[in-house]
């Protein structure tokens, strides 16, 4: 394993570590981020105006879901993804942009720390190819509507059950753990190369996915295509990153998602706009 070399010491070279090391990569980060969610938000307007948009190419079927239809909500989960979760890799993407600045010309440091976002985006690829796969059998089943809405109570509570327990559990915290030291990673998962790369962005996806996969599972009770929920769903999986005390404030989400479960059966209105 290639060992990282220590930070530039000086002023000058500091600010000039941060200028060509960070910048560019933030500003990709907000462009990618910025096009998946104006993606997302355009797809729910279509969701909501199915008069307007039902000839749309973008737009699956209702029913009896196609290759075509199945590519479609594939490629939507996909960016969706991308959107909800790019922001949160933030800190690893600039502690790695500034290594391989100090490694490499800047040209091979941005591609370098792209191939990386690449690797990261990869795990949540995965990811949405077996949310499509569920979301079609739960169409299939009539337990999703057309709508991409729940139709099933029952459904929506045993969700918010699994979501709830599964933030008191050790694979829970033990990713988040991943998650939240990126330093961590790169001094234990350091490879040279643009597979390295590739290989610690998908590494430390994998890690992200297992911390949040079933709060992004919630969608299915919320609505896929719910935008107030994506956002607040996004929100919460910063906020377990960034949040000095993790353990108490997930297990404090968990705790609301338990109940709120629990109830959702005999109270449908609880899970209501």
């Amino acid at each position: 394993m290639a060992s990282i070399p220590p930070s530039p010491t000086s002023l000058s070279a500091r600010a000039t570590y941060f200028r060509d090391g960070v910048l560019p990569v933030g500003a990709g980060i907000a462009l990618v981020a910025a096009l998946a969610w104006a993606y997302t938000v355009y797809m729910v307007w279509g969701m909501e105006n199915m008069d307007l948009s039902a000839d749309w190419l973008l737009m699956p079927r209702m029913i009896d879901w196609q290759g075509t239809d199945l590519l479609l909500v594939f490629i939507m989960w996909a960016i969706m993804m991308a959107a909800m979760m790019l922001p949160a890799a933030t800190p690893l993407l600039f502690l790695l942009a500034k290594i391989n600045h100090a490694r490499y010309s800047p040209r091979r440091a941005a591609v370098a720390t792209g191939v990386a976002g690449l690797g990261y985006l990869a795990a949540w690829t995965v990811f949405s190819l077996l949310a499509t796969l569920a979301q079609w059998r739960l169409l299939e089943a009539r337990l999703v509507s057309p709508m991409m809405e729940s139709s099933s109570t029952l459904l929506s509570g045993a969700l918010l059950v699994a979501a709830g327990a599964y933030q008191f559990s050790p694979l829970k915290h033990a990713c988040l753990g991943h998650c939240r030291s990126p330093l961590s990673v790169l001094l234990n998962q350091w490879r040279d190369g643009y597979l390295g790369a590739f290989s610690l962005g998908l590494r430390q996806g994998a890690y992200c996915t297992g911390c949040c996969w079933l709060l992004m599972v919630l969608l299915f009770a919320f609505g896929v295509m719910n935008l107030i929920w994506i956002a607040a769903l996004s929100v919460l999986v910063l906020l377990e990153k960034i949040v000095p005390q993790p353990r108490l404030f997930v297990q404090g989400t968990g705790a609301i998602l338990l109940v709120w479960g629990a109830l959702i059966a005999s109270r449908p209105a609880l899970l209501s706009n």
